[in-house]
């Protein structure tokens, strides 16, 4: 399902310091998702930072999971314990199992990072109730560990009629690409992750682009109550 839906996408070229990305079942959302991994696979980084929401277990902050690897049926990922011990370094970084233990927003991108960048070392983290600079500042460290990718979890608006989900989710599209860090988790349910992601590309002059949006009225969903998605590339200011 991966490779054709790989297979599928045809972003522009371009490199890219960073992607956003959706997180529901693949047949949902993975067409759409998939253009970012498309894009990422043609300019693979050296090491993951990959962050996304908690849906089960609150956590203030933000949350390692504690693992050295983490197992999907297309084999092992490593974590970088380079990037680990960066990110120990922001006084809002916890280590929680529980948390990491069922949050599909952060499960759902490793086969695809399987697949695009075989080998690359990945560390999730889980984003909690945490203000955008806090998760800025996360970001910076994690970061400052050359050759750092970061990969952004989130979806759009949710169960909303089709066109009146269409009209927000366009909404909510403007305002990541003017890099606004105010976005509400009923916009975006990865809103926290999100909007940390918002200020750490404005401290460096990315530049957010859109790759794909759809919602879930256009997979596999009924039109009469729907999930947003959208891909976007991080471009990094060469000025």
């Amino acid at each position: 399902m991966l490779v054709e839906l790989l297979d599928e996408a045809n972003p522009d070229p371009g490199p890219a310091a960073g992607y956003i990305v959706p997180h529901a079942g693949y047949i949902y959302s993975g067409s759409t998702a998939a253009f970012g991994y498309v894009a990422l696979r043609a300019d693979p980084p050296e090491r993951i930072l990959l962050i996304g929401p908690t849906h089960r277990v609150y956590v203030a902050g933000l949350a390692l999971s504690g693992a050295d690897a983490f197992e999907t049926p297309l084999g092992i990922v490593p974590a970088d314990p380079e990037l680990v011990a960066a990110l120990h370094e922001s006084p809002a970084m916890s280590v929680r199992p529980d948390v990491h233990a069922q949050e599909h927003s952060l499960e759902v991108q490793l086969p695809f990072l399987q697949v695009v960048a075989p080998d690359v070392p990945v560390v999730p983290v889980a984003v909690g109730a945490a203000d955008p600079t806090t998760v800025a500042d996360a970001i910076d460290l994690a970061l400052g560990v050359p050759g750092t990718a970061l990969v952004v979890s989130t979806d759009l608006s949710h169960y909303h009629p089709y066109a009146d989900a269409a009209v927000l989710d366009a909404d909510t599209i403007e305002r990541v690409i003017a890099l606004d860090r105010t976005i509400p988790p009923d916009r975006a349910c990865g809103a926290y992750p999100l909007n940390g992601a918002l200020v750490a590309a404005q401290r460096r002059r990315w530049t957010p682009e859109l790759l794909s949006a759809c919602s879930s009225g256009d997979t596999a969903g009924t039109r009469d109550s729907v999930v947003g998605y959208a891909a976007f590339r991080l471009r990094r200011s060469y000025a």
